[in-house]
């Protein structure tokens, strides 16, 4: 990410500075717990695609900026309930606010969060970025729910995968960087393309990360963990509709109860290796990739048409 940090350099430190400043409080333990949240923010992929979409096509402005830290506040408060909802507490290799202020707490910040993105969009009459991300809003609930539904059921198949993935991940991404086109555009056929763009590049981002559960890098997640939570990801759909039905039926009485036999996940590991979902998933993750990168290839501003490549090219090459 050299490149994008470079272009970016400067406005990377404003957007810290402007971000610090939305998340503050009066009450001194939200303040207490922002700050945690602020000092242990990951790597800023979110914000880098709202600036460098911005920067496509035109001077970045207070606009762009605005809509940085709705993206990273929208991110952050949907970071802290899914540690909630799942029980977690790890998170980018610290302890959760989940760990350490329990139920009640992390509930309450993240619903603050997502009060200050929408203030912070209000306040400044940034309507039509604010319809942008709340739409993202509204589909990762509803891919987190459609992932929970069709768990309990095992309804395996390719199609609802996508459309999960399309929701939860696909659609941040998405909504950053048409949020961050329209900011220096105004242009609503360049908004969408560069929804699409986003959303091709989450899609492949998230299937990058289902496939570290069947690598063996250090990732801050146990190899087979969406196993024994039951999620749905596309090396074992690939794999459940290419293997003999009694194979079948082992993984699946694998996954639905004895998905905490660390002995019987590394089976069911082995068994998507061999059939090949690995490979075809990592197919479907570089044609995603390119599919964005086509999308991408048809703007003109070549610098940061490098830059931004170079932050897609990170989404499918990232060891972590």
């Amino acid at each position: 990410m050299k490149l994008s940090q470079q272009i970016l350099e400067n406005e990377l430190v404003i957007f810290e500075k402007e971000f610090r400043e939305a998340v503050k409080s009066q009450v001194p333990l939200l303040d207490r717990i922002m700050r945690f949240i602020v000092n242990r923010k990951g790597k800023q992929l979110r914000p880098m695609f709202v600036l460098l979409s911005a920067k496509l096509f035109g001077e970045i402005n207070r606009s762009t900026y605005r809509a940085a830290s709705l993206v990273e506040l929208l991110h952050t408060a949907t970071l802290v309930h899914d540690d909630v909802v799942d029980e977690s507490l790890e998170r980018r290799g610290f302890f959760s606010t989940y760990a350490l202020w329990k139920t009640k707490v992390s509930v309450l910040v993240g619903d603050y969060l997502l009060a200050k993105g929408l203030l912070l969009s209000l306040d400044h009459n940034d309507f039509r970025i604010l319809q942008l991300l709340s739409e993202a809003v509204r589909q990762m609930s509803e891919g987190e729910l459609l992932q929970i539904e069709k768990s309990r059921t095992l309804n395996l198949r390719e199609d609802i995968y996508f459309e999960i993935i399309k929701n939860k991940t696909g659609s941040l991404l998405a909504s950053a960087c048409a949020a961050g086109s329209y900011s220096t555009s105004q242009n609503e056929n360049i908004a969408e393309r560069m929804r699409l763009f986003g959303e091709k590049v989450g899609i492949a981002f998230q299937i990058k990360d289902d496939l570290f559960d069947y690598g063996n890098d250090s990732i801050g997640k146990p190899t087979g963990n969406d196993i024994k939570e039951k999620k749905l990801t596309l090396p074992l759909i690939y794999t459940l509709n290419k293997v003999p039905k009694p194979v079948r039926r082992e993984l699946i009485y694998i996954i639905k109860n004895q998905n905490k036999d660390t002995e019987k996940v590394n089976h069911g590991i082995d068994t998507v290796k061999h059939t090949g979902g690995i490979d075809y998933t990592q197919q479907k993750m570089v044609q995603y990739r390119d599919e964005a990168l086509t999308i991408l290839n048809t703007f003109e501003n070549i610098t940061v048409k490098n830059a931004l490549e170079e932050l897609v090219r990170f989404t499918t090459d990232r060891k972590f």
